[in-house]
């Protein structure tokens, strides 16, 4: 608590509308990847973020919303591991071994277990894999994108758009670096029984064994997943998760030149993640954040507090770059009821938006007399002549 007490500069103000942060890179570590985003998965810290937003296309990271879907299908009951899909010509010419590409060899009029075809996808990055899924699953490989996208919505990825099941070049298809850490770690919380494969060391198919493409498996670090990509037009990407200490991290990285780099800038970013923050709790559960102020009220302001406590990862070396902001819409009009949510806790690192933090009504304001709410008329038309 003296840590927060004595670095953490808590702005309390109020905006008439609120606009989206602009995205800044961090200054506490350098990267060669042009797209990079990392986040703690306890706290969800971000730990680093290079132009997160920016559209990239996905290449075989796109696999990680073709197993959302899978995984969700089956959670929900409506497929079973042991469903079996069939072979079809068009998967076994775009994404079989007369591709070129990723496969699995699955053999043309072949009926497979949709646990086989999921090892396939996984480990061995199985473009037939995919498409025989979404075949089986929606008739077709554009169904099945459109699912897709549909489903990244439900989840709120935004600015994901899919036209395959396999992450080929498409026009229009495009993921963000940000979007890809948030739905890696959707599928770790919501599906644990099958995020396992993920760090499966490799698989057998057709008697031909290939390994799973990950180079953070084989480094010893903690790392358990999750997916590699290549396109001509965005180079060398990857998202990865590392457990260790009690502490796992999510990252994505995307714009490098080679897979020798690719493995060597996720292995750097992912160790110094680990390394140089630690945790430090600003906020009790319970206690009072700020205050927002309240128009019409038999009180001035009302008290905000977080559904529990706040906790955010910092960088050792550099404290004195945590500061942080309440923002919301006001004045908050009267009655406020205790539990509404009023806004946010902005917590910053340097110039990066680090965490977000909703914020509610710590007790209840009433309407306030007669002669309050006129005083309260008055100082908001003083105020809105400033503005």
């Amino acid at each position: 608590m003296e840590f927060r007490r004595a670095t953490l500069a808590c702005i309390l103000g109020f905006v008439a509308a609120l606009g989206a942060i602009a995205p800044a890179q961090a200054q506490l570590f350098e990267t060669k990847a042009a797209q990079a985003f990392m986040i703690d998965a306890e706290t969800g810290t971000i730990l680093f973020s290079k132009n997160p937003n920016q559209p990239i296309p996905p290449a075989s990271l796109a696999k990680l919303m073709t197993m959302e879907l899978v995984f969700n299908a089956i959670e929900a009951g409506r497929y079973s591991l042991d469903d079996k899909f069939v072979v079809s010509e068009n998967a076994w010419r775009t994404g079989g071994a007369v591709s070129g590409g990723s496969t699995m060899f699955a053999e043309l009029n072949s009926e497979i277990r949709l646990e086989d075809l999921i090892q396939g996808v996984v480990v061995q990055s199985a473009n037939d894999g995919c498409i025989i899924i979404a075949e089986g699953m929606a008739g077709s490989e554009e169904n099945f994108a459109a699912l897709m996208t549909e489903r990244a919505r439900e989840l709120g990825l935004t600015q994901s758009v899919f036209r395959n099941s396999t992450g080929l070049p498409a026009e229009g298809q495009m993921v963000t670096v940000r979007e890809l850490v948030k739905l890696a770690l959707h599928i770790f919380r919501e599906y644990p029984d099958f995020y396992r494969y993920y760090s499966q060391p490799d698989f057998t198919w057709n008697k031909i064994t290939q390994r799973n493409r990950n180079p953070l498996l084989a480094m010893n670090i903690g790392a358990d997943g999750m997916k590699t990509g290549y396109t001509e037009e965005s180079g060398y990407a990857i998202v990865g998760s590392v457990a260790r200490d009690d502490r796992r991290l999510f990252v994505a990285l995307s714009g490098m030149t080679s897979e020798r780099e690719r493995a060597e800038e996720a292995r750097k970013i992912l160790d110094w993640g680990m390394r140089a923050f630690e945790k430090s709790e600003l906020f009790a559960e319970g206690e009072t954040v700020g205050e927002a102020q309240v128009y019409g009220g038999a009180k001035s302001g009302v008290a905000l507090k977080a559904n529990g406590p706040i906790s955010i990862f910092v960088p050792i070396t550099n404290r004195d770059r945590l500061t942080a902001r309440i923002v919301y819409e006001g004045p908050v009009i009267a009655p406020v009821e205790e539990g509404t949510q009023i806004g946010s806790l902005r917590v910053f690192i340097g110039e990066t938006l680090s965490q977000e933090t909703p914020l509610y009504a710590a007790e209840s304001v009433d309407t306030g007399a007669l002669h309050q709410r006129a005083l309260d008329a008055v100082g908001e038309l003083l105020v809105g002549w400033l503005r």
